[in-house]
């Protein structure tokens, strides 16, 4: 397996998720600021001759058929008419159900990787819009760019960020977001903000009381977290991050961690891996 071609499927950040209502169909409608990292899972591609499409090694509690990676495999193949299969490998370094994406980046890696493999020549939108079928935060890392996003989280601008470092914690929980999107008492009328008015100060996530009130160990870690750092639950979380300008005040940070709580340091990009990857 070390002989492969491994393709990056990095991590992201929501610095900020604001619930702005409601749309007919039960979706939220959403703003927030997506920050890519320059860390994440690995996924490498053996093109085979036969239908097949494997996933090595299976995730574990999580069939092969509900994993995202196979769905996006499948979806790109019954779209674009590919008469051959793939062995998919995995090389699982992100917490799931973290907030941070893991699930997502590695089906729009799928997507990126095997339209190229493939041949299909699909563009970007087009595979963001495949992206979408799977999950709303597919499309953010088809595109590759740090973006403020609308929506349900698909209407995405690309940005620019100064690029600070993270201190990415997981307290060791699962979130389940439709549970938290459930929430009767989950606000929904934040009022919406413009891109040019944006300051992480002036913003906040609309998820984080709900989920510190229903998993005191996340609202423990954020009040640690906070005496470094500016610092603010991810998504519907449980992994919580903290902002430097730095990567050693980071790092110094994360070697006085409690064992109970695992972490890691990542630099906020613009550009995602996945992208680069693709440059000749």
């Amino acid at each position: 397996m070390q002989s492969y071609d491994w393709w990056p499927s990095p991590a992201k950040l929501n610095l900020f998720l604001h619930i702005l209502g409601r749309y007919d169909n039960g979706y939220h409608q959403l703003q927030t600021l997506f920050q890519i990292l320059d860390r994440g899972d690995e996924l490498a591609f053996e093109l085979v001759s036969s239908n097949d499409i494997t996933l090595s090694p299976s995730i574990p509690g999580v069939n092969d058929e509900d994993n995202l990676i196979i769905k996006a495999a499948k979806l790109l193949k019954e779209h674009c008419g590919i008469n051959r299969g793939v062995n998919i490998f995995l090389r699982k370094n992100l917490p799931m159900g973290g907030g941070i994406g893991g699930g997502s980046s590695n089906a729009a890696t799928v997507l990126v990787a095997l339209n190229a493999l493939w041949n299909c020549k699909l563009d970007t939108s087009e595979l963001a819009a495949l992206g979408l079928k799977l999950g709303a935060d597919v499309p953010i890392f088809v595109e590759g760019h740090t973006g403020f996003a609308g929506g349900v989280g698909e209407a995405i601008t690309a940005t620019e960020l100064n690029e600070q470092w993270y201190l990415v914690v997981n307290p060791g929980i699962h979130v389940g977001t439709a549970d938290i999107f459930r929430e009767s008492s989950l606000p929904r009328n934040t009022p919406a903000i413009e891109w040019d008015n944006y300051t992480f100060d002036a913003t906040h996530n609309d998820c984080q009381t709900i989920v510190c009130d229903r998993h005191p160990e996340v609202a423990l870690l954020l009040q640690w977290l906070l005496q470094f750092a500016p610092s603010r639950m991810t998504g519907t979380g449980a992994c919580v991050f903290a902002i430097f300008s730095d990567e050693i005040s980071a790092r110094r940070v994360l070697d006085t961690l409690p064992g109970k709580w695992t972490g890691f340091v990542a630099k906020g990009v613009n550009t995602s891996p996945l992208l680069q990857k693709l440059k000749p």
